[in-house]
């Protein structure tokens, strides 16, 4: 029985050794991880998914706009008739 207990003890001194890593070595492997084609290829998976969610809330932004100049009686049909009265308004 103790020498199960010693193992548990000696695992987890194995544990601890990874969990305390010096600023020195946290440097270094932040460095060998970035230059990696894993961590490269994920990264621009990662860009691309970003991008693409980006287009979707401006989709949406767009569509409850559309909905709202809608509700306000402007369609495609009048909106340049609309915004060149606006524009001669300023001028």
């Amino acid at each position: 029985m103790p020498e199960m207990l010693l193992e548990k003890h000696q695992k987890g001194v194995k544990q601890m050794a990874k969990d305390f890593l010096t600023d020195e070595a946290v440097e270094k492997e932040i460095a060998r991880l970035t230059n990696t084609n894993a961590v490269k290829l994920a990264r621009r998976e990662q860009r691309l998914k970003y991008k693409r969610r980006q287009q979707l809330y401006t989709l949406r932004a767009l569509e409850k706009r559309g909905k709202e100049l809608a509700a306000a009686g402007i369609t495609l049909e009048n909106i340049d008739a609309m915004m060149q009265e606006a524009e001669s308004d300023f001028e």
